[in-house]
């Protein structure tokens, strides 16, 4: 982890899922935000819903966690995350990307599951993270699941899922 904090400075967690060990995104994503000021704590590859309660004691003035899965498993690496978010361990938003399922089309019944743990966002498209974390922090407390309830799929560019 890298010692970029600062006071004022805005923090993120970014971590890949706990049964995936792919980081070229990871750190890519935590390129982009480092470039636009944010102090990004990656927790790297195969972080547990443990770890992240652990990161977030650490850094509580984290305005979110994002959680990156290619293998297509997030849904069961993030099991616990109800049970945390219920003790208050996770008080800011859950933003999960990347694949979703392992099936071969998307799968919208993994995303209707993950928004039911209690995920507040699915990105799409890495590029608009900056946007959508400066949605979450415009609104007032209390509001940080405002993406889920009706569940909001992040469009690419060009209208893509």
């Amino acid at each position: 982890m890298r010692s970029d904090y600062r006071p004022g400075r805005r923090t993120v967690i970014l971590c890949v899922a706990a049964s995936d060990s792919h980081v070229v995104a990871n750190h890519l994503i935590a390129y982009l935000l480092r470039s636009r000021g944010f102090h990004v704590v990656n927790l790297g590859a195969c972080t547990t819903v443990s770890d992240i309660c652990d990161a977030l004691l650490r850094w509580p003035e984290a305005e979110a966690v994002l959680v990156g899965s290619l293998n297509g498993h997030a849904r069961q690496d993030l099991a616990d995350l109800p049970a945390a978010k219920e003790r208050g361990a996770i008080t800011c938003p859950v933003i999960v990307g990347g694949n979703l399922s392992v099936a071969v089309a998307d799968d919208i019944s993994q995303e209707a599951a993950l928004y039911a743990l209690g995920v507040d966002h699915i990105l799409r498209d890495p590029s608009t993270i900056p946007t959508v974390l400066d949605q979450f922090r415009g609104r007032p407390d209390g509001e940080v699941t405002a993406f889920s309830g009706a569940p909001r799929i992040e469009e690419t560019a060009d209208g893509h899922r």
